[in-house]
């Protein structure tokens, strides 16, 4: 297939509303397996962190996959991914510009493709995973807030959106429509041979492209341990403004303990009453 027989989706943003990373997702995310090759080659790009800027800085958008493909011009694209999902519009308005590609794009999933990381992955001419890999399809995901009639509305704008899926998903696999669906109210993980026999991946990735060990373990694992504990702190109904803070607090704190130990230490403890609390959901 090309990746001129796939769908375009279409991409529209709601103000005060933010598609979140899934919880199951993050905790079956690896953020140390990437590509075994020490440098990334020129014409590759990878998607190894959650989709979409966060406060941080941290995230893969759609203006960094632009530049990139910018970069490569009109040749042959490597796009190897490891990614929870995370920001569904971005990752849409990512999946049209991989599937404007006019060269071949081959998709390596590494570690895992969840979500949004999920709908980029099928914008490949050829998709690999690995034997360890996953592919996980669910209905788009929001955290949001309002009365029944501020949440109903939500849910009828989010319907069009699950329904792209829907047919991205069945034009790559050739499933039909309703089974995909019924795959998305369910939340579906797809190891590398099931993904593989149902279509949603070509081939497996050679063991020898892929390493494990830890990059970087100092940057690496705190982007990781942010983004879940912002995920958790959301599912509490703390408002984005204070996760914001408490988590720039906690970020802060492990590079300047000593300037301001009596704040950390006061966060932490705040932090740690609110994720105690998550046992009682």
């Amino acid at each position: 297939m090309t990746i001129r027989d796939l769908p375009a989706a279409r991409v529209t943003v709601r103000p005060g509303l933010r598609s979140e990373l899934q919880p199951s997702a993050l905790d079956r995310w690896n953020a140390d397996v990437h590509a075994a090759t020490k440098e990334e080659p020129a014409d590759t790009i990878s998607i190894l962190e959650p989709i979409g800027a966060d406060w941080f800085g941290d995230g893969v958008t759609a203006k960094r996959v632009s530049g990139a493909l910018r970069t490569i011009g009109k040749k042959d694209v490597v796009v190897t991914i490891n990614s929870p999902g995370g920001d569904y519009f971005e990752g849409l308005a990512i999946y049209n510009m991989l599937r404007d590609h006019p060269a071949k794009v081959t998709v390596k999933i590494l570690g895992i493709a969840a979500s949004a990381a999920s709908v980029i992955a099928m914008a490949g001419d050829e998709i690999q995973i690995a034997r360890a890999g996953f592919v996980m399809i669910h209905n788009t995901w929001v955290v949001a807030g309002g009365d029944r009639n501020a949440l109903r509305d939500v849910a009828d704008w989010l319907e069009p959106f699950d329904a792209a899926a829907t047919d991205i998903y069945a034009a790559r696999t050739g499933i039909d429509p309703k089974e995909i669906a019924k795959m998305l109210d369910k939340e579906t993980w797809l190891g590398g041979s099931d993904a593989i026999a149902k279509g949603f991946v070509d081939a497996l990735v050679p063991v020898d492209e892929i390493d494990t060990k830890a990059q970087n373990t100092s940057q690496r694992r705190p982007e990781a341990a942010a983004h879940k504990l912002d995920t958790l702190l959301a599912r509490l109904n703390v408002p984005r403004s204070e996760r914001r803070e408490l988590i720039q607090a906690v970020k802060g704190g492990t590079r300047d303990a000593t300037a301001s130990g009596m704040h950390d230490a006061a966060v932490m403890s705040e932090v740690s009453d609110l994720l105690e609390s998550l046992k009682n959901i």
